[in-house]
């Protein structure tokens, strides 16, 4: 069994309205001198095998077919 980790976030120049909110809200909570913020998404996957070309492969697949919006985020594949 392979254990992987997809990292998606959005890419450099999309605006992340979501990380203004954050960043504003950890402001209030006193968390002074926080620059700017940006979120994502984490993706923990096992896949039952034990070819890590394989596995790479497919979840670059799995990336960009459905857990990535490739138009406005990037992505990385870890295998653990």
């Amino acid at each position: 069994m392979i254990k992987a980790r997809v990292t998606v976030t959005l890419k450099n120049g999309v605006l992340d309205p979501q990380g203004k909110a954050i960043g504003h809200a950890l402001d209030g909570l006193g968390f002074s001198g926080v620059g700017l913020v940006r979120q994502g998404k984490v993706f923990d996957i096992e896949l039952e095998t034990s070819d890590r070309a394989a596995a790479e492969a497919e979840l670059k697949a799995m990336s960009e077919k459905l857990l990535a919006n490739t138009v406005i985020e990037d992505f990385s594949v870890e295998v653990i």
